[in-house]
Parts: C-alpha cells; sequence; structure tokens
C-alpha cells in the first residue's frame, strides 16, 4: 500500500498545476508561465497507523525539477525562452481520517497537509546571463512560494476526491442473486492502532423479499490474534446462518425429480418398497412416473469447531406417483435429517463453499413401523444426493460472494483456519491494478458547461 501510494502521490506531483507568475522589481519585468515538472526524486516516504482514524503519510528530502518559459523585460533588452529550475529538501507531510459516511462505507472524511521547500535553484543561460544571475532572487522567490502553495491543494483533492472515488468501488449492499442480497456496510468508525487498521462490518444476508427483516445475532464474536498475513477477515456463524436462512425465505431450498431423471435402479427400489400401496391403485396409475420431492423445513444451521464446519439440514421428502391430466398420488412422506461438511475457500475475492454430504437418516412421520421399512431406503437414497442433489448444490455455492476490497486489489497466499464459533480467512494483498487506473476509470464526467466548476485546485496568475 505504501509504494502504490507514493506512485499515486508521484503522478499527482507530475501533473500539479502551477499559477502563472508576473511582477518587476525597477526597470526588471518578468513574466512565469507554463511550468511543467521534469523529474521527481523522492528518496524518504513512510506510511503509517496513527491512532485512533488516521494515516499518516510523509515525503522528506525530496526534490522537483521544473521548466518554465520565461519572459523578461530590462530596460531596453526583451528576452524569452525557458528555463530549468529545482526545489530540494521538499517536506510533505499528510494526515487522512478514515471515518464511516451515511452508506456505511470507509471513507477519507478529512486530511490535514504542510509542505514546504528548503530551498530553490535556477539555472539561466544567455546574452543576459549576469543580469538574470543578479535578479533572479525573484523569481526563485515566486517560483518557492507558488510551488509550495500548490501542493498540499493537489494532493487534498487526490485524497478527498480521488482516493474516496476509489473508496466508492467498496461493496457494501449488494445483491447476490435474484433472491438474496448481501449487507457488508461498517457498523461503526474505522478504528486504528499502532499496528492495525480494524474495520466492523455488518457482514448478513438478506431475503429480498423483506430487506429490513433481520436474522437476531446469537453467535460468538469474532477474536483475531493472527499476524502471518496482512488482511484478516473474520466470519462468525450468524454470516452463514443468515445465508441459509435468507434461502429458506426465499423458498428456493427446494428440489423436484420427476420421471426420467429418477436413477432406474432408485426407482425399481422404490416400487418394490411401496408395492402393497401401488397394488392397491388403480391399473392407469401403477404406470405412472415417479415424482421424489425434497423441502428443506427449517433454516439449516452452520457450527463452526476448530476441527471442521458443519450444516445441520431437516427436510422432507415426499414420494408420489403423478399419472398424467390426474392429481398426485402419494406414496410416502419422510423426514429427512443430514450433516453436511462445509469446506470454506477464499478464491480471488470470493468466498466459496464446498459441501460433502456426511451423515443421513430418514424416518416416517407416520409410524416407527413405517421408519423400519424404509431403512432399505436409506443407503440408495444417501448416493441420490451425493450423485445428484450435492452437484447442483455446489454449483451454486461455486460463484461465492464478494469480500469487500476496492476494485484493483486482490487477495494472495490465502488461508482459512477455523476457531470455536468463527473462522478466519488470511491474506496477503495485491494490487493487479494501479491506484491510478481504478481512479481514472470511475473518475466523474466533465461538467457540463455552465455548471460547477471541478472540485481540484485551478491556477490563477499571481503577482508578486
Amino acid at each position: 500500500v505504501k509504494q502504490e501510494g507514493l506512485r499515486f502521490v508521484e503522478q499527482e506531483l507530475e501533473n500539479i498545476s502551477v499559477s502563472d507568475l508576473h511582477g518587476k522589481e525597477g526597470q526588471f519585468h518578468y513574466n512565469i508561465s507554463q511550468v511543467k515538472v521534469l523529474d521527481l526524486q523522492l528518496p524518504f516516504s513512510d506510511l503509517r497507523f496513527q491512532p485512533r482514524q488516521h494515516l499518516a503519510f510523509s515525503i522528506t528530502n525530496a526534490s522537483i525539477s521544473l521548466r518554465f518559459r520565461r519572459q523578461l523585460l530590462y530596460w531596453f533588452f526583451y528576452d524569452i525562452g525557458s528555463i530549468n529550475a529545482s526545489a530540494d529538501g521538499v517536506q510533505i507531510h499528510t494526515v487522512l481520517q478514515l471515518s464511516k459516511d451515511e452508506s456505511g462505507r470507509i471513507k477519507i472524511s478529512n486530511m490535514s497537509c504542510n509542505a514546504s521547500i528548503a530551498a530553490m535553484h535556477a539555472g539561466f543561460s544567455g546574452t543576459l546571463r549576469k543580469v538574470y544571475d543578479f535578479l533572479s532572487t525573484f523569481i526563485i522567490t515566486g517560483m518557492r512560494y507558488v510551488l509550495g502553495r500548490q501542493i498540499c491543494p493537489s494532493l487534498n483533492h487526490a485524497g478527498l476526491v480521488l482516493l474516496n472515488s476509489l473508496l466508492d468501488t467498496v461493496p457494501v449492499r449488494n445483491y447476490v442473486d435474484e433472491h438474496v442480497g448481501i449487507d457488508y456496510s461498517l457498523l461503526r468508525d474505522p478504528v486504528v492502532s499502532a499496528d492495525t487498521l480494524d474495520l466492523d462490518f455488518k457482514g448478513v444476508f438478506f431475503y429480498r423479499g423483506k430487506e429490513d427483516q433481520e436474522l437476531e445475532n446469537h453467535a460468538v464474536e469474532p477474536v483475531i490474534k493472527e499476524t502471518e498475513r496482512m488482511v484478516y477477515a473474520a466470519f462468525s456463524e450468524h454470516f452463514f446462518d443468515s445465508a441459509m436462512h435468507s434461502y429458506f425465505q426465499a423458498g428456493v431450498l427446494a428440489m423436484q425429480l420427476e420421471g426420467e431423471k429418477v436413477p432406474k435402479d432408485l426407482e425399481v427400489l422404490l416400487r418394490a418398497t411401496f408395492f402393497g400401496t401401488i397394488f392397491m391403485l388403480s391399473p392407469g396409475t401403477v404406470d405412472a412416473p415417479l415424482r421424489l420431492a425434497l423441502q428443506v423445513s427449517a433454516p439449516p444451521r452452520c457450527v463452526i469447531k476448530p476441527s471442521g464446519t458443519s450444516v445441520s439440514v431437516s427436510a422432507f421428502l415426499n414420494i408420489s406417483l403423478v399419472p398424467p391430466g390426474r392429481p398426485p398420488v402419494q406414496l410416502s412422506s419422510m423426514a429427512m435429517e443430514t450433516k453436511l461438511s462445509a469446506r470454506v475457500l477464499l478464491h480471488g475475492k470470493a468466498l466459496r463453499v464446498l459441501l460433502d454430504l456426511r451423515r443421513f437418516r430418514i424416518y416416517s412421520k407416520q409410524s416407527a413401523l413405517e421408519s423400519l421399512a424404509l431403512f432399505s431406503l436409506q443407503a440408495p437414497l444417501k448416493t441420490l444426493l451425493q450423485l445428484t442433489i450435492m452437484p447442483i448444490i455446489n454449483e451454486r455455492t461455486k460463484k461465492g460472494v464478494q469480500i469487500p476490497l476496492p476494485e484493483g486489489m486482490d487477495f494472495t497466499r490465502e488461508v482459512v483456519t477455523n476457531h470455536a464459533g468463527f473462522l478466519t480467512v488470511g491474506a496477503d494483498l495485491h494490487f493487479s491494478k494501479g491506484l491510478r487506473e481504478v481512479i481514472e476509470k470511475y473518475r466523474p464526467a466533465p461538467t457540463a458547461p455552465g455548471g460547477p466548476p471541478p472540485a481540484q485546485p485551478s491556477p490563477e496568475p499571481l503577482q508578486l
């Protein structure tokens, strides 16, 4: 972040807008214009946390090489040309205050800046070189004042406008799909210590049909103690429970297999199991296709332990015959209890979950005797879930959800660690795009004629 920030500051200073300068001393009249930064040397820079809400960025002993156009009049002599100059011993110190805005997004809410130039040098050539050397103090003093005056406005604009446009790319409240969304808004202002920047995100899913409804949080508060990676994100059981509760509210935790989609071996076994019931049906119903309707009966629950993550699911499985043009004939309605093992992965910015069936049990809601009769279906139905249902579920969770990072910033060296009641995702940061590239992509469109001026320093001629 320090390296990318320094490169961004260099780019800002290279494009600094310096006002034209004109003045006179006795019979000496001068006009300085078209100031251009040729080179920057920033040998010493530092970015550090400053408790409780600030980032401090400083540059010391820097130098800025300039070229500008001169127009000089001394008595009867008139001269035009260019001058090379350098500002040495440049000191810049900025402090950025971080806070939560109304939408719950991290923002730079305030910024202070101090800049100074220890010395200014200019090289003159031509027939009036000795005259320039004698009178250059006026030009150098003026240029030192003008340049020093423009550094902080340029950096303030870079922080409060440009960097905030980068922070606007951090997802806050997004729709995951047509059923649910996720709220990543900050709960409070960022907290800065000497070593860390702590961001407390809400981190909950919501059903798009009832966006204001929230699931009560009974999970433990995550505590991050790891320090081997640059960034750690903690996810409690409530994060995953809110996702499953939202999808349950949306009514999409259901699946149906009918006709040819029911595996042939399972169909034969089911018809044999319920032969007595089928035998009593009318002839037109006996050969009707089978339908297996699976419906989750309650929001699944997540349990995170140091040994692993599991998800408990309760569901109903209804087995029916569906004769063409006639109402379905139910053969059985059984309850299912399953426990899935969950493996949480981080791929890029996406948090993914891969599920695997660990335990499975079915029983009749009617009687213990029927439950005993269903025992033979235990293994084939478990196989059905593993081979048919689980791949469909994992295909849906493969996309994952995005962890809130600005555009152009990615994770590397990801590691997931389980704790009691929560898990942490650790990673290092990598800039896949430069700050300037992302900022230019989202830079506001130019203001229409007659509208308000852009929020950046606009040079005006100065007279000394």
